[in-house]
């Protein structure tokens, strides 16, 4: 298996750099394939919408599709996939942004009952819990 970087996605997405572009897609062909995919974690999935969002400026409905398609693709085996899914749906449904759904999800599969967030839009998702000025529960 091979992995590939942000950056790598990030051309073969955008395009704006033909060079580059071709690289990617030269790599992406010769090395991910349905039997012997290359594996997009975790991190590169978070810094991926992250560039689409922030320095692309992507519409968020946009960067939902580029997220589907890359779950989809069975040249690639995306590391927890099914938080990435339901993070994804999250993502669609609400105003919290891809990567603090992604880390709720991750944290429930791990048994965490909540996660505490000060991002009044993380907040809002399925089990967060926002601090604010209020004292915390005791046990």
């Amino acid at each position: 298996m091979k992995g590939v970087d942000t950056n790598v996605l990030v051309r073969f997405i955008v395009r704006d750099d033909v060079g580059q572009a071709a690289l990617a897609d030269q790599f992406l062909e010769a090395s991910c394939h349905r039997d012997d995919p290359c594996l997009i974690n975790r991190v590169v999935l978070c810094e991926l919408v992250w560039v689409l969002d922030r320095g692309y400026r992507y519409a968020r409905e946009s960067v939902a599709e580029v997220v589907e398609k890359i779950l989809r693709t069975e040249e690639f085996r995306v590391e927890d996939a099914d938080q990435a899914w339901a993070a994804l749906a999250a993502y669609r449904a609400g105003t919290a942004g891809f990567v603090d759904a992604l880390i709720g999800e991750i944290n429930r599969a791990w048994g965490c009952e909540t996660t505490a967030t000060l991002d009044r839009d993380a907040g809002r998702l399925d089990g967060f819990v926002l601090l604010d000025e209020r004292p915390l529960p005791t046990r």
